[in-house]
């Protein structure tokens, strides 16, 4: 069996989904935290992925590349997906049941032209599912929000869920989390002419913008004390403020941030290194599940043997103007 078109009854109203997704009923819910704990888990922004033609057309992946990078993913040996108990069921079925989503930007986002969806998450579990059962459009995708996220696993509705997941010692008591797969902290957004502001150390007596109810405010009262805060309360609001001098930087989490510049390339730059709390996205798997095992031993693979950078590059490095790829997350951490 072969399916990547999510199910027509388990997808949102489309209208719904945008509406629900963004602080200010665009594209994403984590801009309103600082990590991907709000109504739905897109975390590249708050804002206008996908507001208009022009925002759609500057955010396009290289759709020729992604795929040829999904396509060459290495396969299992029948032996290594036999040992898993997880990997065996998924396999036997012959399709992989993924919880998701399908409007974020860099993450898993729906192209209508061709019905498929791209991004870092939509990779990982295309290229999961072609490990297992050798065939990278194996799966079929639940649309998922935070709230629905534990429970599609523990109600057997889906066998892994890819979602810009948070790992938190709550969930942990619920479900199982393979890797962490990425991580991501605050960082500094100004203006691409902007060569003053250089790290955090720069930000002191000035006026820098946060998302009021997002991690901003207390990461930069304890990082940047001598900064003067001005809290917006959206992700769109900070950035236009930015842009009309109003405050000199915007702090936010990087995946929010690389969000922003994906859709105004080379409007904006980072400003230095991230810095914060580690928010660390993981897999989710049901409790217990020897499938963690089996997802970190193919995790590590892809780790070291640049699959992850390749994939990083594609759906976040070239379209957010940033040309070294991080260092992946050690896995089991």
């Amino acid at each position: 069996m072969s399916n990547n078109t999510p199910r027509p009854e388990l997808l949102l109203d489309r209208r719904h989904a945008l509406l629900g997704l963004g602080a200010a009923g665009a594209v994403a819910a984590f801009g309103l935290s600082g990590c991907s704990d709000e109504p739905a888990p897109a975390p590249e922004g708050s804002g206008d992925a996908g507001s208009s033609s022009d925002d759609a057309q500057e955010a396009q992946i290289d759709a020729a590349a992604y795929d040829e990078l999904v396509a060459s993913a290495p396969v299992a040996d029948d032996a290594v997906v036999e040992a898993s108990a997880w990997a065996s069921k998924i396999r036997d079925a012959g399709s992989m049941r993924v919880g998701g989503v399908q409007t974020s930007l860099l993450f898993c986002l729906m192209n209508e032209k061709d019905n498929k969806v791209r991004g870092f998450d939509a990779g990982l579990f295309q290229m999961l599912a072609r490990y297992i059962l050798g065939d990278e459009n194996a799966y079929e995708l639940t649309q998922v929000t935070s709230d629905t996220r534990e429970s599609v696993l523990t109600n057997d509705q889906v066998d892994a869920v890819f979602a810009t997941y948070s790992i938190t010692d709550e969930r942990k008591e619920i479900i199982s989390f393979a890797g962490p797969y990425y991580t991501t902290q605050q960082s500094i957004l100004v203006m691409a002419d902007n060569s003053d502001i250089n790290g955090v150390d720069d930000l002191a007596g000035r006026n820098v913008a946060a998302q009021s109810g997002s991690t901003g405010p207390s990461v930069l009262e304890e990082y940047a004390p001598e900064a003067t805060i001005q809290e917006f309360s959206t992700d769109e609001e900070a950035r236009t403020a930015l842009k009309q001098g109003r405050v000199d930087a915007y702090v936010i989490d990087t995946a929010m941030q690389m969000g922003s510049m994906t859709r105004e390339p080379g409007v904006y730059r980072l400003a230095g290194e991230e810095f914060g709390p580690v928010d660390a996205y993981g897999i989710g798997l049901p409790l217990d599940s020897d499938g963690v095992e089996f997802v970190n031993t193919w995790l590590t693979s892809i780790e070291e043997d640049g699959t992850w950078s390749e994939l990083w590059k594609v759906c976040i490095g070239d379209r957010a103007e940033v040309e070294t790829a991080p260092e992946p997350p050690a896995i089991g951490a």
